[in-house]
């Protein structure tokens, strides 16, 4: 046999040894994460802001009289040096455009200052809020205790979900899950043949949810999860019986608040399909920036109690995880602590934001009166600590 054909034949094992290997790793996933999920992670690879488009989901439509902000006459002026000290050396404009920024929005009071939209975006645009949702899903949480759903935080999430009663669930409380304190051994990673991974692409999610398991005593350890938002989703889709979560947020808050463009709320499946309630609403940025406003202002919307301020003070308030058990990391990435599904800020000035993948931002500064929108495809290589320095940096600058 001549040395040509002993390569190619020595190339041709090789091949062969990877395809099986290759096929394998296929069927094992496959048996982990189910063929449909699979399929979907191989078609459309990572998550992204235009994910919306790929999936079923459900229309939220504009509210019957939409509310518009006010244009300011004359633009936001930064006093000299605003950007420096940040390490910033070109204008705010280029600047964000570099980062892969699509909108970024300031409000001051009832006024839009400041909004830019780059790479193709418009302000009609739709953007894939990521983790910014889960916010969203602690809003409907406090209103569904307002309308009776819910008899309070310290119900038990196994009144509404008793499978996970024989798993170890029995003491946990919805506000263990808004507070990421459920003690589920839930891991929030990349891994792809794990639980986040196939949560997010799973055309099953109660299948997946109901398979969750303990690990820590509730209230015991803070732990960030997707999961435990998708626990109270799943609560919240139970209580709720005749309405899909959709179709509450639509009547509880797009409609209140006027919202002027739609929005998507991705599902796992057609028809009886279950919202990500911790991924995966998608909207507009000034629609985003009206979220924004309501808690600025207490729950109150032109003058109407839409949310009480009960909750949104508590949800933005210090004090449900302990210092004792808040990680140092977090602390050197300025995220201060944690509410009902918020990140909190500097004490000292009390601001507080909703943070998703790929540096999607709600910014909110009640001593500034001032709501930040940052939407991207992905965070510019800037860590959040970095884009949470411009937002205060931002909001001094207007501070009266």
């Amino acid at each position: 046999m001549s040395m040509k054909k002993r390569i190619w034949k020595k190339l041709s094992v090789v091949a062969g040894v990877a395809a099986a290997a290759v096929l394998i790793l296929l069927i094992v996933w496959s048996a982990v994460a189910g063929p449909s999920t699979v399929r979907r992670i191989l078609r459309y690879g990572d998550t992204d802001i235009d994910d919306f488009s790929h999936y079923p989901g459900r229309d939220l439509s504009r509210g019957g009289s939409p509310f518009f902000f006010d244009h300011a006459a004359k633009e936001m002026d930064l006093p000299r040096g605003t950007l420096d000290g940040l390490g910033i050396d070109q204008d705010l404009d280029h600047f964000l455009e570099s980062s892969k920024t699509v909108a970024f929005l300031v409000v001051s009071g009832d006024t839009i200052i400041y909004e830019r939209y780059f790479h193709g975006h418009a302000p009609s645009s739709l953007s894939q809020l990521f983790s910014v949702t889960k916010s969203f899903t602690s809003a409907l949480v406090g209103l569904a205790i307002e309308d009776g759903y819910f008899s309070g935080v310290h119900q038990p999430i196994t009144d509404h979900i008793p499978e996970l009663v024989g798993r170890g669930f029995s003491g946990v409380t919805i506000h263990h899950l808004l507070t990421m304190m459920s003690g589920s051994s839930y891991q929030e990673n990349d891994n792809p043949f794990g639980e986040h991974v196939i949560l997010n692409f799973t055309p099953d999610i109660e299948r997946k949810i109901l398979r969750f398991r303990m690990q820590d005593a509730p209230g015991a350890v803070f732990r960030y999860k997707s999961g435990d938002n998708a626990l109270l989703g799943l609560a919240l889709a139970r209580a709720l019986r005749e309405e899909t979560v959709s179709q509450y947020a639509q009547r509880r808050l797009w409609e209140p608040l006027g919202m002027e463009g739609r929005a998507v709320w991705t599902i796992d499946r057609d028809g009886d399909g279950l919202e990500k309630t911790w991924c995966c609403l998608a909207t507009t940025a000034r629609d985003l920036a009206k979220f924004g406003r309501l808690y600025l202002n207490g729950g109150v919307w032109e003058g109407s109690p839409v949310l009480s301020a009960e909750w949104t003070e508590r949800s933005t308030a210090r004090g449900h995880v302990p210092e004792s058990l808040w990680p140092e990391n977090y602390r050197s990435a300025g995220w201060r602590n944690y509410g009902y599904q918020w990140w909190l800020g500097s004490q000292e000035e009390g601001d507080y934001f909703a943070m998703g993948k790929d540096g999607q931002f709600l910014y909110v500064n009640p001593t500034a009166r001032a709501v930040i929108v940052r939407l991207g495809w992905n965070d510019g290589g800037l860590f959040s600590s970095r884009w949470i320095s411009l937002f205060r940096a931002l909001s001094r600058a207007l501070a009266p």
